[in-house]
């Protein structure tokens, strides 16, 4: 008896693939000095939006998608993405004008946008059924974009020993997702309704998944200092050099893999404790980051981090999956990316202007608002747990009374 496609490793394989390009797109920062050359009429800062444009592009992107689904079904808009991908990834290696190598990193960013949401809410569509594996799916999710991340920053460093426009060689990658994809994911095409009488379904949000979309977009915004402020922080503290810092921060990405593999693993003895543990130890990160006098703390830190990031964000995104609307996991999730985009755009300009009145404007004065801004968050998480925790163990007591007032 043939296997359901969910049930074969081949389909998993195929599925989780398209997860491996999501946060590829900004991966050949590695590559702008080399560019700064490249366009003398072409200031610095115009040349470094190479790098953070594609994130405009995801936005669109994921506007869209919904729209292409309705139209096209999920199977032919993922496989678009794909090639739009594939084909504005690697243009910038035969191209040598600023403006048409901009448009294309825009629209990198608009082919990953159409099938992001996608690599997400196709897990619950095949695997709500098993709580479990839709965790250790889900989980798996999460180490496809880190693994992404990871081989693509690991190429480009070898890469760019060749030219800048080798670096562009990395997409390339897309090549094997779009085979695997076209022939071991028998997506169904979804019905367009031709008739005014036939019902499609309401696509709709509720409560629990805005709250849900806000707390992505603090979480984000708040994380993304991790980013940005953490070379100038061991700089300007004299504890290594900005190369220590993309080192550090690789190993932070190398660390959460193991992690959000293992996701299913931690759900299954620890479930909602999750949550809090996650964002506690997230907090804890930043405190370390905060008051570490040396690179080796730091580092400690850093593996503190890759544990709690490696938690908490898949079960945000499971969360997500039991909270929306059954017929309505791709909205929610599509808007829950877009905030997460934003807040990654925003973050700079956001704790700036909360650093400002408090005179917190210096690498670790941001730190310092992030981590008390998980502080919140990791409270909040905690007291949610408790509540469900509570909820459980009346409807368990509920449950077993119910037979002996039947008698």
């Amino acid at each position: 008896m043939k296997k359901a496609p969910e049930k074969q490793v081949i389909f998993k394989i195929s599925l989780l693939s398209i997860s491996l390009f999501l946060m590829m797109a900004p991966q050949i920062s590695s590559a702008l000095p080399l560019m700064y050359k490249a366009f003398p009429g072409v200031n610095q800062a115009a040349v470094q939006t190479l790098s953070t444009i594609p994130n405009f592009g995801i936005v669109l992107g994921l506007v869209i998608s919904p729209f292409l689904v309705k139209f096209l079904g999920e199977k032919v808009t993922i496989l678009t993405g794909l090639l739009l991908t594939l084909i504005s990834g690697v243009f910038p290696m035969f191209a040598s004008a600023y403006t048409l190598i901009l448009i294309s990193r825009f629209l990198i960013g608009l082919g990953i946008g159409t099938f992001n949401s996608l690599a997400v809410s196709l897990i619950p569509e095949f695997y709500s059924q098993d709580e479990e594996e839709m965790a250790t799916m889900v989980g798996y999710q999460n180490v496809m974009s880190s693994i992404g991340a990871a081989l693509s920053s690991f190429l480009v460093s070898y890469l760019v020993t060749i030219s800048w426009h080798a670096a562009f060689a990395i997409y390339f990658l897309v090549i094997p997702a779009l085979i695997l994809f076209t022939l071991f994911a028998p997506l169904k095409k979804q019905p367009v309704v031709t008739s005014q009488h036939e019902a499609r379904p309401k696509q709709s949000i509720n409560s629990k998944v805005i709250l849900i979309v806000r707390l992505m977009f603090a979480i984000l915004a708040f994380y993304m200092p991790m980013a940005y402020e953490l070379p100038s922080l061991i700089v300007s503290q004299q504890m290594g050099t900005a190369s220590t810092a993309t080192l550090i921060a690789g190993l932070s990405t190398l660390i959460g893999i193991p992690i959000g593999a293992s996701f299913g693993f931690f759900f299954k003895r620890l479930h909602d404790k999750i949550f809090p543990l996650g964002f506690i130890l997230v907090t804890l990160d930043f405190l370390i980051t905060v008051l570490s006098p040396n690179i080796a703390i730091l580092f400690c830190g850093v593996i503190v981090l890759g544990f709690g990031f490696g938690l908490g964000v898949p079960y945000m995104y499971n969360w997500l999956d039991w909270s929306a609307p059954s017929n309505s996991v791709n909205l929610a999730t599509t808007i829950v990316l877009v905030l997460v985009n934003v807040g990654c755009a925003l973050s700079p300009s956001l704790l700036a202007l909360i650093a400002a009145p408090l005179g917190l404007n210096h690498p670790r004065g941001i730190m310092l608002i992030s981590t008390c801004a998980f502080l919140v968050i990791a409270i909040y998480a905690s007291i949610h747990y408790l509540g469900v925790h509570k909820a459980n163990v009346a409807k368990k007591t509920v449950h077993s009374k119910e037979p002996h007032n039947a008698h």
